[in-house]
């Protein structure tokens, strides 16, 4: 993306970043990065120790849908901004391992390139699954462009996985690092029953089945650090469910999806 004016798009109309996040369904990727982010043992725990999203769940999902909104869908400067007001946050903000009680940045690139790749394996994985078809090209395609967004919080793009073998590769190598904590425990029970007042918590029947299938949409992997990796057919099973969602929510009308998103999350 390097090279456009600040009054571009950041990314445009064409590029395969607009078309995977315009997958009204692609939202289920949010959900599911947070569940795989929550493994990273000082990912989760500067979240823990920094976040109010346990007593305001919906203002953190309202925070992240107004930054990728700006760093996608807005211009070169919009998102350099928004860029600039999330590097100045971490920079403030230190976090302590619960293991050994050391110290870290919040902002260290290990954990920044960790929520990124985390994040964009993510949706474009809930995008496809619900009936996106990208072509292997498009997909490297993709990761290439997410290098812009990853250099908006302060990585340098050299340094981010910029293609579907390399973020394989990636997940291959950080996958010592990851465990299960009492705060991944907490923010996936948090992610499956939140702590949401009216008129949001009306949709409480309905918000615990979206995150267990943002859930089970986590690489085998992942859900076997969590200890629940359920049925050899749950991929195949889940798969047919979300490509009939998928087909049920693209025939909504436009914009109504983003309307909805708009009342739950940010109500006035």
């Amino acid at each position: 993306m390097t090279g456009r004016a600040p009054e571009e798009p950041m990314f445009g109309p064409d590029s395969v970043t607009r078309q995977v996040i315009r997958e009204p369904v692609s939202a289920l990727g949010g959900f599911r990065a947070l569940f795989l982010q929550a493994l990273h043992p000082r990912a989760v725990a500067a979240v823990a120790q920094n976040s109010s999203y346990r007593e305001q769940p919906l203002q953190r999902l309202a925070a992240v849908r107004r930054y990728l909104q700006a760093t996608t869908e807005g211009t070169v400067a919009q998102a350099q901004a928004a860029g600039q007001r999330l590097r100045a946050v971490h920079a403030a903000l230190t976090a302590y391992d619960p293991a050994t009680g050391e110290e870290y940045r919040v902002d260290s690139p290990d954990l920044l390139r960790w929520v990124h790749v985390a994040e964009v394996e993510s949706y474009v994985d809930a995008a496809m699954r619900t009936g996106l078809r990208l072509s292997p090209r498009q997909i490297d395609e993709y990761y290439a462009e997410q290098t812009a967004r990853a250099a908006l919080v302060g990585l340098d793009p050299a340094t981010v996985p910029d293609s579907a073998q390399r973020v394989a590769e990636y997940y291959e190598r950080v996958r010592a690092d990851l465990h299960v904590t009492k705060e991944a425990i907490g923010t996936a029970v948090h992610l499956v029953l939140p702590r949401v007042q009216l008129p949001q918590g009306l949709l409480a029947p309905v918000w615990a089945p979206v995150a267990l299938a943002a859930y089970a949409m986590l690489p085998v992997w992942a859900r076997a650090l969590y200890g629940l990796s359920g049925p050899p057919a749950t991929d195949e099973v889940l798969d047919r469910a979300l490509r009939l969602a998928g087909t049920l929510v693209g025939g909504a009308p436009a914009g109504a999806w983003d309307a909805l998103a708009r009342f739950l999350l940010e109500p006035s």
